[in-house]
């Protein structure tokens, strides 16, 4: 049996800002663009979180809903450091640590540097060893698999710990809202509260092939989750080329200004996971994946180095408008589209995504 654990800092950039400036501590802090601006947001504190802000909006959004909250630009370099000392403190444990982000990772303490033999105490000397060190908190979640582990973090955030025992695992995953689930975005909740699943146990009477039927691939994924089933192995770092998202539509479209419109949204969130990643690219590639499964890709090379959402839905548009005009004559529907961007400022640790929309 895997003893896994899934470190996770709360509010990370926002927090580390807090601890920078004093007088900043207990008051709505937004980690990103200007107010009032296209920026993305990259961090919200836990008290302008109060107020609807988190990442991954505009910052404008922000701005309306937290008037008051303080902007502040992201310091990459400052968080990067902090996330070095919380990874040396994860190699006193063990070697095999696989880091999300700056933020996040998951440690496989089976065996052990110190021979503990229990998983929940080195989350709690981990814990207090972050604090001790960087005063800041992190969550932590403990169990046997990663998918777990991860859910078990986001138990009692912030600043908490929370144990998944063997024999605990389908009540602890029964009795959360299926919208909390590592994986399932707010369409796929929408249309799994269409049919009266709310919670993990409502899914559980599925057989596998009924969810397949419905969600396609992402149904074995689903029959998988609500059982806690999750044999990925905990992979130490390793370097990748890429920071990637892409969307796959429920069916498939024609529509030029849906496509455009989806394409910015796809842009915003590769932006995000930059700023997350404190990464930027020269490199910025389009992927069509067409109706009857052929896949184009076009890309364009800059001589600056790009994260800003703007500036890759720009480029992205272009290539897009580019090869959707090669075809206009007979336009093939699409079921497809991606954004990834390459030649990286340094070594990243997560490439490609999948975002959650229906067409």
């Amino acid at each position: 049996m895997r003893k896994i654990i899934h470190i996770d800092m709360d509010a990370f950039y926002a927090s580390v800002e807090q601890r920078d400036h004093k007088e900043w501590q207990g008051k709505p802090v937004v980690v990103g663009g200007p107010p009032n601006s296209r920026g993305v947001v990259c961090a919200a504190s836990y008290e302008a979180r109060k107020f609807g802000v988190k990442s991954a909006i505009s910052c404008y959004e922000a701005y309306q809903l937290c008037p008051s909250a303080i902007f502040t630009p992201p310091r990459f370099d400052v968080y990067k450091q902090v996330s070095q000392e919380i990874r040396e403190i994860f190699l006193e444990y063990t070697d095999l640590v696989e880091p999300l982000s700056l933020d996040e990772a998951y440690l496989d303490v089976t065996e052990n540097k110190k021979n503990i033999p229990h998983a929940s105490s080195i989350a709690r000397e981990i814990r207090m060893k972050v604090q001790v060190k960087t005063n800041l908190t992190c969550s932590a979640g403990v169990a046997q698999n990663k998918f777990l582990a991860k859910m078990a973090s986001e138990k009692n955030k912030p600043n908490g710990l929370c144990v998944v025992l063997p024999d605990d695992e389908i009540k602890f995953l029964s009795d959360l809202k299926l919208s909390q689930f590592f994986g399932i975005g707010k369409k796929t909740f929408a249309r799994m509260q269409a049919n009266g699943w709310n919670f993990g146990k409502d899914l559980l009477p599925l057989r596998e092939e009924e969810l397949i039927k419905l969600f396609g691939k992402m149904g074995k994924y689903y029959y998988q989750i609500v059982r806690g089933i999750d044999d990925r192995p905990v992979l130490p770092f390793r370097e990748s080329k890429s920071i990637g998202v892409e969307i796959t539509f429920e069916r498939d479209s024609a529509d030029f200004h849906f496509l455009i419109s989806t394409l910015e949204r796809i842009a915003e969130e590769v932006a995000r996971r930059l700023a997350k990643k404190g990464r930027s690219g020269k490199t910025v590639t389009v992927k069509i994946k067409y109706a009857d499964f052929t896949v184009r890709s076009k890309g364009v090379t800059s001589e600056n180095f790009l994260s800003l959402a703007s500036d890759l839905f720009f480029q992205s548009s272009i290539l897009f408008t580019n090869v959707w005009k090669e075809g206009a004559d007979q336009p093939i529907k699409i079921r497809l589209l991606g954004i990834s961007v390459s030649n990286l400022n340094s070594e990243v640790t997560e490439s490609d995504g999948q975002m959650d929309l229906f067409a």
